[in-house]
């Protein structure tokens, strides 16, 4: 470099800017987004069309029983696998190939890597989501008219569900990419996603029902998808408390990772 010549200085617009870059230059992240945008649409459609099969021959406790909204909702809590796995990936690959050496080299003090690479696909994800949910709202609703028993999105508490969703799956997506970083290895972090989201609530059913109503409230998953609930269920927290505390536990783990991420060599 010529000595005249003034050196780069990095910014936290220019580490976006190549957060972006790797995001969408990576064939799988678009993959595995393409994939959470067909299933959340394609198994509102398919779940919608059984429904509307099948109405005439079920029993009237079914039918009582049948919340319109949930048809429109059923991708979107299998999407979130697909989500949380991208998160997990988006850091825990560059740690595995050894491109996070690269990357802390352009930007020594760390930090601005995993603000930029959290803020990236959090907003990749909420820009994505956002019309996802509504689509897959929309189009459930249309099918499930054809047995008149749809619902408007102007019901009261179903324009919250349906953003919320989207607004779910971002947090979520921060969740697993600060699993990633914490763990800084791709099953190790995909094993954690999938404990702490999937196992963990399932395992609160053996213990005591007291114990059990104690604690699942709370748990991140349970105490996140209340906003994607249309009525609160009285055993639970309210939908916006619920997700408020999710996002607690993200911004917890992003904080750990940030303190691992300075203090631990790559």
């Amino acid at each position: 470099m010529n000595a005249t010549q003034p050196a780069m200085r990095v910014t936290q617009r220019g580490v976006f800017l190549s957060e972006w870059t790797k995001l969408r230059s990576v064939r799988s992240t678009r993959y595995i987004l393409a994939a959470a945008v067909i299933i959340s649409i394609g198994l509102a459609a398919l779940y919608s069309s059984v429904i509307v099969t099948h109405w005439l021959h079920m029993r009237a406790g079914e039918k009582a029983g049948f919340n319109p909204l949930d048809a429109g909702m059923v991708g979107v809590n299998v999407a979130q696998l697909a989500i949380g796995v991208l998160g997990v990936l988006v850091i825990s690959a560059e740690y595995s190939t050894g491109m996070i050496r690269s990357s802390f080299s352009a930007v020594p003090k760390r930090l601005p890597v995993l603000w930029a690479k959290a803020g990236t696909f959090g907003l990749v994800t909420l820009v994505l989501m956002v019309p996802t949910a509504v689509v897959a709202f929309f189009v459930s609703q249309s099918i499930l008219s054809g047995q008149h028993i749809q619902i408007a999105f102007s019901h009261p508490g179903v324009a919250r569900a349906v953003i919320g969703a989207a607004l779910y799956l971002t947090v979520l997506g921060v969740f697993a990419l600060s699993l990633g970083a914490i763990t800084r290895n791709t099953a190790a972090g995909i094993g954690s996603f999938a404990g702490i989201l999937f196992v963990l609530p399932g395992l609160m059913h053996l213990l005591p029902s007291t114990w059990d109503s104690a604690i699942s409230p709370y748990l991140p998953s349970t105490a996140g998808q209340q906003v994607m609930a249309m009525v609160k269920d009285p055993n639970m927290l309210a939908p916006w408390v619920g997700f408020a505390l999710f996002c607690g536990y993200t911004v917890v783990l992003l904080g750990i990772a940030a303190v691992l991420l300075v203090r631990r060599d790559t």
